[in-house]
């Protein structure tokens, strides 16, 4: 009579911590900083909820190692890994179409007392899909 349907299914990575080379100083570039990322990647297809089949899901081990070869490349702008990060998810990752994700830089130098600074990003898939924006052809 009543049928139970999940709206939605999301995988969570949280609080990775990464030590990473960002920033527009030469400085952190050279030092490094440590940073938190956040992930929740949005999976309609629910089937791994009833079957118990990796293979229904996305491996959570393969997003950590696609987030860590991200945070490995150099960027001046987090907002820059942030984009990268989950646009290669989306063309990585078919089952997922929807990814959030923050990245903080504990003890930014900023000359602030905080936990950090940092960005957050949500990027649909027809996001990619229609995104043919590439920095020397669109005028920011």
């Amino acid at each position: 009579m009543y049928q139970l349907r999940t709206l939605t299914m999301r995988i969570v990575l949280q609080n990775l911590r990464i030590y990473a080379y960002h920033g527009d100083m030469p400085q952190e570039q050279t030092v490094g900083h440590w940073y938190i990322v956040n992930l929740r990647l949005n999976i309609p297809d629910q089937r791994a909820t009833y079957t118990d089949q990796l293979t229904h899901t996305v491996n959570y081990a393969h997003l950590y190692e696609l987030v860590c070869n991200e945070m490995s490349i150099r960027s001046r702008l987090i907002e820059h890994v942030c984009g990268r990060t989950a646009r290669h998810i989306l063309r990585k990752f078919p089952a997922i179409d929807h990814v959030y994700i923050s990245i903080m830089k504990t003890n930014p130098p900023i000359g602030a007392q905080c936990d950090g600074c940092g960005v957050e990003l949500e990027m649909d898939r027809n996001a990619i899909d229609n995104s043919q924006c590439v920095p020397d052809s669109c005028n920011f």
